[in-house]
């Protein structure tokens, strides 16, 4: 595929550090709400929205500029990464259940396929929560080696059912604790930061609360705000708030912002734009559409990123792989997983979908914080989050629906 470069980008991350919030060690514990018990279908897109995760990435279609360090944003330095060229090789054919996208991994896939002569990716796409309630139906007939899937809930709901192997700890140990299951069952490869885009022409980053309920409060956002009611992000938004906070604060809340005159668009890449366009002033988003819009644009856009702290509106969900029990060859599952960690994976999932890298060497694109300077909430069960039904239940009610 021929040499990667790399080059230096600015100020790096500490490549030892590691975050002392475990927000997600309760993934591997419980399984889907609307799949456990029942085998039913659960929808991971539910609403008028289609969300596979993010629309289209930015990037080109020749997968050799993967770990190449060439961005919108600038040459990065990947070096501190291990590169595949340090992993063992791929040899055989291997299954993939992708609820990841084509549109978002296929480029990847193929660059690791194409590296390895005598290997040969099957990857099967559909949405996670479709994969797993195909995974429980096949049984020990499943076809399956790895599934790659956008949420831990869909990982989760796979382990309890005792459908997963344990991970080797040559595998867990590229990232965090914080990012893998308790039981090491299985370990995330990205991760998405629910985030506050905000014009710099409009308004401050002090104008605006830390607090996420205190938004309907706030008079700055009157008239100003952007929302995605129909958006599956949004939607776990909510079902997080509704964890935290319970059902009559959240709809308090959703009241309040009702008052202050909440916009609403189709997703939150159209929020992340006409916050940009002065359309509305601040937002509610995953981290990756704001990159996404800087990149189309230039870095002086009046566009920019903050956070709030501990609550709902700072979730922080990841995307992850398992080996399956089915696996006809496990360490060949396993270190294709291996694989997703390296540096030019990582690379990838940082200038191609914008996503946090969760190998702590591999820095995030654009002007975004470290992962261990965020403030995700600590008691949520990101597995519940998929299960919506009594969010849209809400939100009907109050009429945003």
């Amino acid at each position: 595929m021929g040499d990667m470069r790399r080059t230096d980008e600015g100020t790096k991350v500490g490549t030892n550090s590691r975050t002392r919030r475990r927000f997600l060690q309760a993934a591997g514990v419980a399984g889907i709400g609307s799949i456990a018990g029942c085998g039913g279908v659960s929808n991971d897109e539910v609403g008028t929205s289609t969300e596979t995760e993010m629309s289209s990435p930015i990037g080109t279609s020749d997968s050799e500029q993967i770990g190449s360090g060439r961005s919108p944003f600038g040459d990065r330095d990947i070096s501190d990464g291990v590169s595949m060229s340090e992993m063992p090789d791929l040899a055989g054919e291997l299954t993939v259940y992708s609820g990841r996208g084509e549109a978002l991994v296929g480029e990847l896939l193929s660059f690791i396929e194409d590296r390895y002569p005598e290997l040969t990716i099957l990857p099967r796409y559909s949405s996670a929560s479709q994969h797993v309630n195909q995974i429980i139906t096949e049984g020990q007939n499943s076809p399956g080696d790895v599934f790659y899937s956008v949420n831990a809930g869909s990982l989760g709901a796979l382990a309890t059912r005792g459908r997963v192997q344990s991970l080797s700890s040559e595998v867990l140990s590229f990232v965090p604790d914080t990012f893998q299951s308790p039981d090491g069952s299985w370990i995330g490869t990205s991760g998405r930061a629910r985030a506050i885009p905000y014009n710099t022409d409009m308004l401050t980053e002090s104008s605006i609360p830390t607090d996420i309920m205190s938004f309907p409060d706030t008079a700055a956002l009157d008239g100003q705000f952007g929302w995605a009611p129909t958006y599956s992000s949004f939607q776990a938004f909510i079902t997080a708030m509704r964890l935290l906070e319970g059902e009559a604060n959240t709809r308090e809340w959703l009241r309040g912002m009702q008052e202050l005159g909440a916009e609403s668009y189709a997703d939150e890449f159209q929020i992340a734009r006409a916050v940009a366009d002065g359309e509305v002033a601040v937002g509610l988003t995953n981290h990756y559409y704001i990159q996404r819009v800087l990149a189309r644009r230039t870095l002086d856009a009046p566009l920019r990123t903050t956070f709030t702290q501990n609550d709902a509106g700072a979730v922080f969900n990841v995307a992850g792989a398992c080996t399956l029990d089915t696996a006809s060859d496990t360490t060949l599952a396993s270190n294709f997983i291996r694989h997703l960690l390296s540096a030019e994976a990582q690379d990838y999932f940082a200038r191609t979908t914008f996503e946090y890298p969760l190998v702590p060497e591999i820095e995030p694109i654009g002007r975004l914080p470290s992962i261990d300077s965020l403030n995700p909430p600590e008691d949520v069960d990101l597995t519940q989050l998929s299960n919506l039904e009594g969010t849209i239940t809400l939100l009907r009610d109050t009429g945003i629906l």
